[in-house]
């Protein structure tokens, strides 16, 4: 489940100084959402991100890296608290 403004982000711009940045290579990474997810209102799942099956991403979260399988994750950046019982 993916509730209200949510983003799902798989490319970055470049930010190499004396380059205007919109002149600059875009990186891209996939990004991998399991099974049983539900994602709160208005997180921002960036590039190369993996949510396992049955996390759960609590709202305005900001995801960058891998949350586990059934966890339970929060904050900027999403950080694992406890996990799914």
């Amino acid at each position: 489940m993916i509730a209200a403004q949510c983003y799902i982000i798989d490319v970055d711009h470049g930010i190499q100084k004396g380059i205007n940045i919109n002149c600059q290579p875009n990186t891209v990474a996939a990004v991998e959402i399991g099974q049983d997810v539900w994602i709160g209102a208005g997180v921002k799942i960036l590039k190369g991100s993996k949510i396992g099956n049955g996390a759960v991403i609590g709202a305005g979260a900001v995801v960058k890296g891998n949350i586990p399988e059934n966890a339970i994750a929060l904050g900027i950046p999403a950080k694992v608290i406890k996990y799914r019982e």
